[in-house]
């Protein structure tokens, strides 16, 4: 086997690093003794020198303590060094004076960037600071800011901000929230792996004082950020619309003003690495600079020279992304080599960018661009030579481009699922359909159209008019590709070991089946040559050789040609039975990766935390999934204030509910019931209809006179979903475990199932008419109420009642009898217009949800309320307080977890 030293120093630096982040106490130290233990044995029974077996070693121990000292530093000093715990630190005001770091972010009426903190003020004395600062010294302290502009006129201010210059700021720092749902994104973890820990929030560009900075990195970076603008605009300026956002990401790697159906389409279909800055747009744009300089006769090495010095340019010009970073390291080391005659092995070239990234910033290896472009640049290192002799029969040019195009799908196929959930059937004919077109064509010519710009502005516009038709054919192939239905496959996040497990069965299937075929065309090769028995006396006839010589191999003399091909059509045996196996293992990974996260057998009723608003995910034991509302952000901006509207709106069906959804592995919505249409339950419903399939929708029979409702029942009507309208009396048997029955709204006359909204009533207070519907599952039941009120409650007791013929009791068909209901979902996010004394002696609930908001302006849950359910001995949880909360149900008993620790 050929030795890689620096390709196994990279290994095992990744491996002493991942050890030290994925583990903690005892057990850290155990694995790494393991693993000096295992390596020691296997370096010794393999006859390893010494000296590489102990350098490897060192490197592993190194890489692990250098993690944890890493990690032992990376904490905030604000606290010991303002003499305040957390906890008082946190939510309180401050005064901050430092160095603005990062580039300025506005959109709509934020604006964002990180300041390195010199000096800062605690409590009262923030507010009186004025010309004298005279506060505590700070060291290496980066805080994000948050600045919420007051008014328009503000913008302009803001665009006044640059990296480097000195600033100081009034406003309230807070703690970053963490992940408050399974699986959710965590902002805290995110900024941690930045070096920073606390946001500043303020309140208007007023609170915030620039000035000139002193001469630092940072001043620096802020001279690039300032080209980088220039060259933006001068982009937009020969471009314009659509095509100037597509072409800066293509460009200069800023993506800020794209436009988001065109991302979204680019995402769908796996294609957003053509935004990202990377191999590929660093190989194209070197290698034009390289054939301009040979083709003026610039000698060779003096070019190779020129490429080398204008690499770092590039990097600082594209952002200085991690894929762009490792790109441009990897391309100088390759240049340098090759100018000295000595590049051989593009796996060390690859070792050397990851150690060095590694050793200059440890938490690049959890960055998700760092990790995808590693692995695809490897994956094409070493899988595409074993994947081109499938392509043969192909012409050559077209086999490279298959076999490039598979192999990077291939490997970065783990990774986009871990990340992203999702995987396009239609992604490898997308990349091979466009991506060439693109890289060939739209980012040389763009780049050739911006070089004439800047000597001749309307030589770059006229250069940008074919540019544009070929990107508007490409808007137009990725829209009607992402609009096929039932190609888009919806994946949990795997864990690492799955992810391991498919990189080593797909390498071995592909290595073996090309050891079998190489073993194949020797036997081939033999029996063309002499069926007959090999003549290896020495008495042979003069000018006789024996084909062990001409093969090169010394065969003992007994040998014949019967024994030569039994061993070749043993050894192919061998390697084809191997590839089948792993064929068949990677098969059962593949299916096993592909089920949802919760196994069937066991139910559960999810409380995902959406805010200020309702969502509940319903997992039956027979593995049906009904989504109970969709939560949704409520915005009471006027008409003149859309200034301050995003680019892309925070929506929670977006970037919440869809999210989890496809993190769990929800392949499809058997059900969505939508207790009523106010945005808080409904909001998130467009998202959840535009990427989950849908089969069926319950609503309470009423519909709102407002665009986005009638957004979303254009969609239902687009995806011919059927709905069904809730009332007393309607039922549905989700599976053999459980059943759900419906006891409000209550209607006079029994619906059926309709999908013309003019057929039913318009009501734009919708609380009154909550879908209301008692579940039980394996003996256990829960209780859904929407946002339904007192006279609601009232009515629907008084129903129930007459139709069991009781003055009191509860007995419900279907329940399992009378008797306390086990869960109930609290009505209104706990709002003193419902949850009545008598609702709660009708149904004596066991344990209550509430589902609320955090810190939310409308008082909920109301104190009242709360007192209510405590008289009643009823146990509470919040996901203001607990986030998500998961009961889960096997054999009649049920169990609760929730994300959030008090």
């Amino acid at each position: 086997m050929k030795q890689r030293p620096l390709l196994e120093s990279a290994c095992w630096w990744i491996a002493g690093s991942g050890i030290a982040y994925f583990f903690s106490g005892g057990t850290r130290w155990l694995l790494w003794a393991a693993c000096l233990l295992g390596y020691s044995i296997f370096a010794l029974r393999m006859g390893r020198a010494k000296k590489q077996t102990v350098v490897m070693l060192l490197l592993f121990t190194a890489s692990f303590l250098y993690w944890q000292i890493h990690e032992a530093h990376n904490h905030s000093t604000l606290p010991d060094r303002l003499q305040v715990s957390e906890e008082e630190l946190n939510e309180s005001q401050v005064r901050l004076k430092g160095i603005l770091v990062s580039a300025v972010e506005r959109d709509g009426d934020r604006a964002d960037f990180i300041m390195e903190v010199n000096q800062a003020i605690y409590g009262a004395a923030a507010a009186a600071a004025a010309t004298d600062f005279g506060g505590t010294t700070i060291h290496h302290e980066k805080v994000q800011v948050q600045v919420r502009l007051a008014k328009e006129s503000e913008i302009q201010i803001v665009n006044t901000w640059t990296r480097g210059q000195s600033i100081e700021i009034e406003g309230t720092l807070e703690q970053p929230a963490g992940a408050r749902n399974f699986g959710g994104f965590d902002y805290s973890a995110y900024l941690h792996n930045k070096h920073i820990h606390w946001l500043l929030k303020a309140p208007g560009a007023a609170a915030v004082k620039t000035g000139p900075g002193p001469f630092s990195i940072a001043k620096l970076l802020g001279y690039n950020d300032q080209m980088r603008q220039a060259v933006g605009r001068q982009i937009e300026f020969i471009f314009g619309g659509n095509n100037a956002g597509f072409m800066k990401g293509l460009l200069i790697g800023d993506t800020e003003e794209l436009d988001p159906d065109i991302y979204s389409g680019f995402s769908a279909l796996g294609l957003t690495h053509i935004l990202a800055i990377s191999g590929s747009h660093v190989a194209v744009n070197v290698a034009v600079l390289f054939w301009l300089l040979r083709r003026f006769r610039v000698p060779r090495e003096t070019s190779i020279t020129a490429v080398i010095a204008f690499i770092p340019f590039y990097m600082l010009l594209t952002g200085l992304s991690p894929s762009v970073v490792r790109s441009g390291i990897m391309a100088m080391i390759g240049l340098f080599l090759l100018r000295k005659h000595r590049l051989k092995d593009g796996l060390h070239v690859l070792a050397a960018a990851a150690l060095l990234m590694l050793v200059w910033e440890p938490y690049y290896l959890l960055d998700v661009s760092f990790q995808l472009s590693f692995v695809v640049t490897a994956g094409l290192i070493v899988v595409v030579p074993l994947m081109q002799p499938f392509f043969s029969f192909l012409p050559k040019r077209l086999a490279g481009a298959v076999a490039i195009t598979l192999t990077a799908q291939l490997a970065s196929f783990p990774l986009t699922i871990y990340y992203f959930n999702q995987f396009s059937l239609l992604s490898l004919l997308s990349n091979l359909l466009l991506v060439p077109a693109i890289s060939l064509v739209s980012l040389p010519a763009g780049t050739a159209a911006l070089v004439l710009s800047y000597i001749y502005e309307p030589f770059g516009k006229w250069a940008a008019y074919p540019i544009k038709a070929i990107n508007a054919v490409t808007f137009d192939a990725v829209a009607w590709l992402e609009a096929r239905e039932g190609v888009m496959l919806i994946w949990k996040s795997p864990p690492l070991w799955w992810i391991a497990l498919f990189y080593v069965l797909l390498y071995l299937m592909l290595k073996w089946i090309r050891r079998a075929s190489v073993s194949s065309e020797q036997a081939e090769l033999w029996a063309s040559r002499n069926d007959d028995t090999v003549p290896l006396h020495p008495d042979m006839a003069p000018g006789q050789r024996s084909h062990s010589a001409v093969l090169g191999w010394a065969a003992p003399s007994a040998l014949t040609m019967d024994a030569v091909m039994g061993f070749l059509r043993s050894a192919n045996k061998r390697y084809v039975y191997g590839a089948w196996l792993c064929g068949v293992l990677l098969a059962a990974v593949l299916y096993g990766g592909y089920q949802p996260a919760y196994a069937k057998g066991r139910g559960y009723v999810q409380f995902i935390d959406v805010g200020q608003g309702d969502c509940m995910l319903i997992t039956t034991p027979q593995g049906r999934n009904i989504l109970v509302d969709s939560g949704g952000t409520v915005s009471f901006r006027k008409a003149s204030d859309a200034w301050r509207d995003r680019r892309v709106p925070y929506e929670v069906g977006a970037k919440v509910v869809v999210p989890i959804l496809k993190k769990r592995g929800i392949h499809a919505l058997d059900a969505v019931i939508i207790t009523h249409w106010d945005q808080d339950h409904a909001g998130g419903l467009q998202a959840v209809l535009d990427q989950i399939p849908v089969k069926a929708l319950v609503m309470n029979g009423s519909v709102t006179d407002t665009p986005a409702f009638k957004k979303v029942f254009s969609r239902v009507e687009q995806r011919k979903i059927p709905v069904y309208y809730a009332h007393n009396g309607l039922r549905l048997q989700a599976d053999r475990h459980t059943q759900l029955q419906f006891i409000g709204p209550l209607e006079e006359e029994q619906g059926q199932s309709q999908s013309r909204t003019e057929e039913i009533r318009k009501l734009e207070d919708q609380n009154a008419r909550s879908v209301v519907f008692l579940m039980e599952m394996e003996g256990v039941s829960f209780l859904f109420t929407g946002d339904m009120d007192a006279k609601e409650e009232r009515v629907v007791m008084l129903d129930l009642q007459q139709a069991q013929g009781l003055t009191g009791g509860k007995t419900i068909q279907g329940t399992g009898g009378p008797g306390a209901v086990d869960v109930l979902k609290v009505a209104h996010h706990g709002s003193k217009t419902s949850t009545t004394e008598e609702w709660l002696n009708y149904w004596k609930p066991r344990h209550a949800v509430i589902s609320v908001g955090a810190n939310n302006t409308y008082g909920h849950p109301n104190g009242d309320v709360l007192q209510r359910l405590l008289a009643a001995g009823t146990e509470v949880q919040r996901t203001d307080e607990l986030g998500e909360i998961q009961i889960s149900v096997k054999d009649g008993k049920m169990t609760s977890r929730h994300k959030v620790e008090k």
